[in-house]
């Protein structure tokens, strides 16, 4: 791939084209060791652990795109926003739509469902940035292979962890942002930015432009719709920053060191950033391997709870019916993020995002996926029954620490607890696991026929050079509602 805009204009035809060196302003500072980092390295730089994991999670997040994008929210959003067809698929609509928009449905649509990955240590939905860029510069470049797109997705997720890692992880959470929003377009716009085939100096425009527009807040978690596209709102945005850099549009240099207005001190003036973070290890450690691959529809907050719960419900004599008093633990870093005031009925996304629905679900139906967020079961007696009976304390410690204490009704205590829940770094999903999952998502809204053709599609996705066109065509039709 070549070329500086997303046409490839004649340079003679362009006098607007930059002059500008093709190197980063500062090459020895954290956005100079980045952007070099960028645009140098290559498919064959990436270990083979890493392209095998990337390309599981990209599985993991086309199912958790089309079993959102039926959604109730999610009809709600195309309905409002796809007034005109445009050059971008809007997936499982059999519609298109402008790029950006594409984009921003696309990831409400990953993130509709609570099912996408994400990390305790550096909170962020990668896939629901990731992808829809991925798809959108796809659609627009005939010349993107598969190659192309596992190299953009692998460097773009490595640029949003190392981001995130300098804005201090969950720290973000506790003042109020949507951490992954905040920072996630910035690995958009890298990912963006691989398919475009940016040169260094491009590549720190493009990170500029996305940082600017960043934000997100968490306030939406409270029965809004737009947590769910909160994360798109970074996709847009790193669309939008990568595009405009293509095209020579100049964006903020050096953005992760200025200090005043500069990038990580704007977002960390209440705690310490880590500018090193940026540029440690590069090409040496890669974050992704480290992602969550969730096992539950929830936020992941909320998993080591349901994990002690399904322990505590698999125990011999287990009888819900008997339980007079739930003793929930979260940490303290998380837990304005996951206990909150639970007004009956509830909404899905509230829900989704509380340690005591959550808790209870696990306990009652030894579950917590699409089935216990249907409507009718956000509003049973049962439920509500164990809420009301349930406290939740803050205890220093990990965020992916938790514990449950029943105590019931002939004054006996069950108590479990947990430092490693399902999918964590230490207990991570198999990539055998993943598949399962996504077959099991799937198979409700998809003939098994396009189920299959897209695993074995995305499962050796740098082994076809259309891989991106064939994917795009597997999307685009229609598929079944998850909740229908």
């Amino acid at each position: 791939m070549t070329g500086t805009s997303p046409t490839n204009p004649d340079e003679s035809t362009n006098p607007n084209k930059s002059t500008e060196p093709d190197g980063p302003t500062e090459p020895d500072g954290p956005t100079g060791r980045l952007v070099t980092w960028l645009a140098e390295t290559s498919i064959d730089a990436i270990p083979v652990d890493v392209a095998a994991r990337a390309r599981h999670l990209i599985l993991d997040g086309i199912g958790c795109l089309l079993v959102g994008a039926r959604l109730p929210w999610s009809r709600i959003a195309v309905r409002s926003l796809t007034v005109e067809p445009g050059s971008s698929l809007v997936a499982g609509w059999d519609r298109t739509t402008d790029a950006s928009t594409a984009a921003l449905l696309n990831s409400s649509f990953i993130q509709g469902f609570e099912l996408d990955d994400v990390s305790y240590r550096i909170p962020w939905h990668a896939n629901a940035v990731l992808l829809p860029v991925l798809l959108a510069v796809a659609g627009r470049r005939g010349t993107v292979t598969g190659a192309d797109l596992l190299r953009a997705q692998v460097l773009g997720f490595e640029t949003g962890a190392r981001v995130g890692r300098a804005l201090g992880g969950s720290q973000l959470l506790t003042q109020g942002w949507h951490s992954g929003a905040v920072f996630g377009g910035l690995g958009a716009a890298a990912a963006g930015g691989v398919l475009y085939d940016l040169t260094p100096a491009r590549f720190e425009d493009t990170l500029g432009i996305a940082a600017t527009q960043s934000g997100g807040l968490m306030a939406a978690q409270y029965g809004s719709m737009v947590k769910r596209m909160q994360h798109g709102f970074g996709a847009r945005n790193g669309l939008v920053a990568a595009t405009l850099a293509a095209g020579d549009y100049v964006g903020i240099k050096r953005v992760f060191e200025r200090g005043y207005g500069g990038y990580l001190a704007a977002f960390t003036a209440q705690h310490d950033s880590d500018p090193s973070a940026i540029g440690d290890a590069l090409g040496e450690r890669w974050y992704l391997l480290e992602q969550t691959i969730k096992p539950y529809a929830a936020m992941v907050f909320t998993h080591p709870s349901i994990d002690a719960a399904l322990a505590l419900r698999a125990t011999e004599g287990f009888d819900p019916g008997a339980i007079e008093r739930i003793e929930v633990e979260v940490a303290e870093s998380v837990f304005d993020h996951a206990v909150f005031p639970l007004d009956r009925p509830i909404e899905s996304v509230a829900a989704q995002m509380s340690v005591c629905y959550t808790t209870a679900a696990a306990l009652l139906d030894g579950a917590v996926s699409v089935e216990q967020f249907r409507r009718e079961r956000l509003d049973q007696d049962d439920v509500w029954r164990l809420i009301d009976r349930m406290t939740v304390n803050r205890v220093s410690g990990p965020a992916s620490a938790g514990r449950v204490r029943l105590t019931t009704d002939d004054g006996q205590t069950h108590e479990q607890h947990t430092e490693t829940p399902l999918g964590s770094v230490e207990r991570p999903l198999s990539n055998g696991a993943i598949v399962d999952k996504y077959r099991d998502l799937t198979g409700p809204i998809l003939d098994r026929q396009r189920q299959q053709a897209i695993e074995d599609l995305v499962l050796h996705l740098d082994e076809r050079r259309d891989a991106p066109a064939a994917l795009l065509a597997l999307l685009a039709p229609t598929v079944r509602g998850a909740l229908d």
